[in-house]
């Protein structure tokens, strides 16, 4: 069982994180048909950011790779716009191209930092080597055919080379981490990755989690698992919300329903709630529609820029009492009360998979009992969440149940269905060039990116991890 202790000092971690938050969208290097976005795209982008009715403070962005599409090495546009429009940036340098390819963003950094030094060092939040690396060479990221990754040791070697790139310049403070999907944290073969990164950088995305009940109603809920898992094997690392969002249009995912109306119910729950004013956090997204709809679409406005979005985007006074009415819960007896109310949740999203599992019951580190997935490449999420090795998590090393890769429209991400060629993204693209290789895209992760979820941990494991979260939501 997790320690009072354990679990106060991680909430402790967490309100560390929400100090000085940022908030913004995802944004790509391409429009839906490969065409690269110049300086005043972006710019055009950012400032509808900023000027959304029904909002505030969506002044950053997050940025995939530093290279302009359709080139080997040049600057990405998106950092003049941003010091021109005062937006600040996650900057991304695309780690899954090779050694040559990766030389090439290490390149278009020193030329940012040289060309636009304090203007952009300001602005930067941090600064995230590659993203779902880890997520698309795992057993499940293979058999979804994602595309091509990179594992902890390759990540981790490039995160040392970025932070000897900024040292002694004026982004040697940067943080510096990983963005990876909540299923990639949590597998205890990647905690190289955990120990070298200054913040951990969690996609999350109940739509996709297709072998559990995923309606809208259980979104939230789904976040928050994930949320909770995440910040458990974290080590102390602040957790940033680096993607999220729930469709307006697409194809249903087992309970999961696109719609202008779950999107909106999906931002009131997780981002009004749980994410906004709280963590760093970058949504998806802005604009995916541009000039073609992807399938799915994530997109708060069309293809056509507006500062009026799809759907309303207010905070509404009920949404943010949710939220508040937690931040009572801070004593000893209410946090009592979180415990038993996070257990109750435990049940009701969990029921379907302790049901459908595949593996047996075991427990770890006196945890109580887990239901593992079959997956065995998920087989030491459990370990990870509670600080055991994953050699005590029991797995069947069954092969993964993965549903097929979506199709391979712009936008997505993944694989092109049945080829598990990487796909072009329609608001990050695949920036690929003759002279480097270098393939840098926002991927969306398909369906298959959270088949077979998560181990839930049931019982008292998860009941304190549960907790945490409550405790994180007073903070």
């Amino acid at each position: 069982m997790l320690s009072n202790l354990t679990l106060f000092a991680l909430a402790a971690s967490l309100s560390t994180a929400s100090a000085a938050v940022y908030q913004g969208f995802n944004y790509g290097s391409t429009f839906t048909d490969g065409s690269a976005k110049t300086q005043a795209d972006f710019q055009n982008e950012f400032t509808t950011a900023k000027n959304l009715v029904g909002t505030s403070g969506f002044t950053s962005a997050r940025l995939y790779t530093m290279i302009q599409a359709g080139t080997a090495s040049d600057v990405i546009a998106a950092i003049p716009a941003a010091i021109s429009a005062d937006t600040s940036l996650l900057l991304g340098l695309w780690a899954s191209g090779g050694p040559d390819a990766f030389n090439n963003e290490l390149t278009a950094l020193r030329a940012a930092i040289s060309t636009y030094g304090a203007s952009l060092a300001s602005r930067v939040a941090g600064i995230s080597i590659g993203s779902e690396d880890l997520y698309r060479v795992s057993p499940i990221g293979i058999a979804a055919k994602a595309g091509i990754g990179a594992g902890p040791d390759v990540v981790s070697n490039y995160i040392a080379q970025v932070r000897s790139t900024i040292a002694n310049t004026p982004l040697s403070g940067a943080p510096v981490g990983h963005v990876d999907t909540w299923t990639a944290w949590v597998n205890g073969s990647n905690n190289a990755v955990i120990q070298n990164s200054d913040f951990i950088g969690m996609d999350a995305y109940p739509y996709f989690q297709n072998t559990v009940a995923n309606s809208i109603d259980a979104g939230s809920a789904l976040f928050l698992e994930a949320l909770a898992n995440t910040t458990a094997a974290a080590a102390g690392k602040p957790v940033w919300l680096t993607e999220t969002g729930w469709p307006v249009s697409g194809p249903t995912e087992n309970l999961g329903v696109p719609s202008l109306a779950n999107a909106k119910t999906y931002w009131d729950q997780v981002g009004c709630a749980v994410a906004f004013g709280k963590y760093n956090t970058w949504w998806y997204a802005l604009r995916d529609a541009a000039p073609t709809t992807p399938s799915p679409s994530f997109g708060v406005v069309g293809s056509t820029l507006s500062n009026t979005p799809l759907y309303d985007l207010s905070c509404s006074a009920n949404t943010i009492s949710s939220s508040s009415s937690a931040s009572s819960s801070k004593s000893t007896t209410s946090a009592s009360s979180a415990a038993s109310s996070t257990s109750s949740v435990a049940s009701s999203i969990g029921a379907s998979r302790i049901a459908s599992a595949q593996a047996g019951v075991t427990s770890v580190a006196g945890s109580g009992p887990i239901v593992v997935s079959a997956d065995s490449s998920l087989s030491a999420m459990a370990a990870a969440a509670t600080g055991a090795s994953a050699s005590r998590v029991a797995s069947s090393g069954a092969t993964p149940s993965t549903a097929s890769a979506a199709p391979g429209a712009a936008g997505l991400g993944g694989a092109a269905a049945g080829t598990g060629a990487p796909v072009a993204p329609a608001s990050g693209g695949v920036n690929t060039t003759a002279s480097s290789g270098n393939s840098s895209t926002s991927a969306k992760p398909s369906a298959s990116t959270y088949t077979g979820g998560a181990a839930i941990l049931s019982g008292t494991a998860f009941s304190a991890v549960g907790l945490l979260v409550a405790v994180v939501a007073a903070l």
